[in-house]
Parts: structure tokens; C-alpha cells; sequence
């Protein structure tokens, strides 16, 4: 089952939003499609993203052709269509590349894209169940992971459920916490539909509960993936990375970041100069289209924190591993 792919001329997708309660697949014939798929989160995650933008921009070239201004507006709206994960305007780049050279080469680049993506995830899970078997003395580690990183992030395997699942085909692996992820609950919804089907033992907690799990010592290691590794080691990724980054290094547990080389962002320094996505108070304030608040509150809702660089044990990439706790930055 791939999360995105290519198929007799348009982008499909499984769609994220209606998980778990249904399994539902789109066909995204035009770019206005893909951005709204985008932007609504029935695709997400950093890979696929990645994977999203290649392919708007060989929708681009196949629905408008000729007409360069169309093209090339299309191409803006895809990059544009969330700020803050590197890989969407990344894949968009890599695919618009090749305009002047017709829409064939716009597609052949764009499923290399995808290809890379797939190769990546299987890297990453070798390498980072390697990484957490060193770090981590116990025999089977408990791990604590946050949002969603598995296949439906990525096009198949995932970035640190992709290792998570690794641990468990070896036999190294004591168990699962997913965090909920507020307030659209990726962790609770995708996370733990994943784990269910990969038959890996788990528990859903809610996110303020994950530092207060370390500190009673139900946590091993704390593993997640990363929208942006910046120049310095800072990781951007979901709300409520760094409550228990913070956690982890109070609990002086292993705080491991799974992502690929596309995700390693060096020429933004530092995570203070991300533009972090804001989503609005909808998300916040309602639930299933049912109020939780009073009526005329107010909202903060960042889709993304930072997590500065001291706080990290590692970054494992498909290529490299880093290991910030001895200094090494990307």
C-alpha cells in the first residue's frame, strides 16, 4: 500500500483525514486538487510532501502545457501550499527543473522522487534500529513516539515508525506509546492504526502525559521524525516535539530524530528562522465540527515547534547518522 503514487496520469492518495474509521482513496487529477489535498492534511507528512510537490508540478506541465504563465503559477501554489516542512518546496523544485525539457522529463524526475523516498525509508530503518539497539542498553526498549512517521508519512516504511517496526522484526522492541498528537490527533488516529496493522503492541497517552511517563520510567528512548533539520541541529517537526525533548533529557533518555537527507535543511541556521505554519483557531476550538470552547475565545495553534539542537541524541538519516550528543551537527 503506498501512501501517494502516480497512476495513469494523476496523483493518488489514501486519504488521511477520514483514518481510522475509514480507508478512502482519492484520484487528484488537476494541481487545485492537490493543493487542497495538501492543505487539508489528507496527505501529509515531510516524505510525502516531498513526494506531493514533484508530482503538482508534473500535473502542472500535463494540464496546462504550453502555456508557461499557468505553469508556472501552479507550480507557485503547490510550493506554497504549506510553509513550514523543507520537502514539499524541495520536491517542487527538483520537478520544476526540468520544464524546458517537456512534460515527460517533469514526470520522470517527480518518480524519482518518489523512488528515492521508498529507498530512504528502508535505509533509515536499518540504520536507526541499529542506533536506538546501542543507545538504548535494555534488550527491549520502550519507545515513545509522537504525530505520525510510518508509511502514511512517507510513500511506504516511514521515517521513525519505519525503525520502530525494524525493532520489532528483530525482536527488540518492548512496546509502543503513540502521543495523541492534538489537536488533530495524527498519533491517535494514524499512528496507532499503523502499529494495529504491523501487530506491534502499543498505548495511546495524551501529550502532556508523555514527559510525566519518562520521569516514572516507562520510557526508554523518545523517537519521532522531523519536518526540517536545520544547519545547526535544530529539528522543526510536530506541536509537541519539544515537551518531550525537554522530558527526554530531564528523564536523561535518548531523544532520537528519524528523517531522511531530503528533510536536512543547511541553509536555514537555525530553527528561529523557520516560518512556522499557523493553523488557525478552528482546529483548537472545535472537535468533529463541535465547539470546545466558549463562544468568541481565542487560539494558538502552531502546527510546528522547534527543538534546539542540544536536546537531540541523534539524527539518523538513509545516509548518515548524527550524533548531537557529541557534536556532530548536519
Amino acid at each position: 500500500m503506498r501512501t501517494i503514487d502516480w497512476v495513469d496520469g494523476a496523483v493518488e492518495i489514501i486519504d488521511q483525514t477520514v483514518l481510522p474509521t475509514a480507508e478512502r482513496h482519492l484520484r487528484l487529477s488537476t494541481v487545485d486538487e492537490l493543493v487542497a489535498a495538501i492543505q487539508r492534511l489528507a496527505v501529509r507528512g515531510a516524505p510525502a510532501l516531498g513526494v506531493a510537490g514533484a508530482f503538482g508540478v508534473a500535473l502542472a506541465a500535463q494540464c496546462h502545457g504550453a502555456d508557461s504563465a499557468a505553469v508556472a503559477d501552479a507550480v507557485r501554489r503547490v510550493a506554497h501550499a504549506r510553509p513550514t516542512a523543507v520537502n514539499l518546496a524541495r520536491g517542487v523544485a527538483r520537478a520544476a527543473a526540468r520544464l524546458a525539457e517537456g512534460a515527460d522529463a517533469v514526470l520522470a524526475e517527480a518518480l524519482a522522487v518518489r523512488d528515492e523516498e521508498v529507498a530512504a525509508s528502508l535505509a533509515m530503518a536499518a540504520r536507526g534500529a541499529d542506533l536506538v539497539t546501542e543507545v538504548c542498553p535494555m534488550a527491549v526498549p520502550r519507545l515513545l513516539t509522537h504525530c505520525n512517521t510510518g508509511g502514511l508519512a512517507a510513500v511506504v516504511g516511514g521515517t521513525a515508525l519505519g525503525v520502530v517496526a525494524e525493532l520489532h522484526r528483530r525482536g527488540r522492541l518492548g512496546g509502543v506509546i503513540a502521543s495523541e498528537t492534538r489537536p488533530l490527533l495524527q498519533g491517535a488516529r494514524l499512528t496507532a492504526w499503523e502499529l494495529g496493522r504491523l501487530g506491534i503492541p502499543y498505548r495511546v497517552a495524551v501529550d502532556g502525559a508523555g514527559p510525566f511517563l519518562m520521569a516514572r520510567g516507562e520510557v526508554d528512548a523518545v523517537i519521532l521524525g522531523a519536518d526540517r533539520v536545520c544547519g545547526n541541529g535544530d529539528v522543526v517537526n510536530k506541536v509537541g516535539t519539544y515537551a518531550h525533548a525537554l522530558g527526554a533529557a530531564r528523564a536523561g533518555i535518548p531523544f532520537v530524530v528519524v528523517a531522511p537527507e531530503s528533510t536536512v535543511d543547511t541553509g536555514t541556521a537555525c530553527g528561529s528562522d523557520v516560518d512556522i505554519e499557523d493553523r488557525g483557531p478552528a482546529e483548537v476550538l472545535s472537535f468533529g465540527g463541535t465547539g470546545t470552547a466558549p463562544a468568541g475565545a481565542g487560539a494558538a495553534n502552531p502546527a510546528f515547534d522547534v527543538t534546539p539542537a542540544d536536546l537531540v541524541t541523534a539524527i539518523v538519516t538513509d545516509r548518515r547518522v548524527i550524533r548531537a550528543d557529541r557534536g556532530d551537527r548536519p
